[in-house]
């Protein structure tokens, strides 16, 4: 297996007392971990697994991943 690298997104949940994970070039590939490197670590397995299934399912990987900008408005 190739290595690939994967932008994820960590926001933290205050109700949970957790760290939401999103993968924005898997869609629907999410987890969650109660401290960073907890999230990290998961996410690392949610991305995994999520590509196993993909292979399992004869359904292709995503080659591109996404960018994420960072913009600034005046409120």
């Amino acid at each position: 297996m190739s290595q690939r690298k994967f932008k994820i997104i960590l926001q933290w949940d205050f109700e949970e007392q957790a760290f939401n994970v999103t993968v924005p070039a898997l869609s629907g590939c999410v987890t969650f971990g109660k401290t960073r490197n907890e999230a990290i670590e998961r996410a690392q397995e949610a991305i995994t697994g999520f590509i196993e299934a993909l292979e399992i399912s004869e359904l292709p990987i995503p080659e591109s991943d996404v960018e994420i900008a960072e913009i600034t408005i005046n409120a």
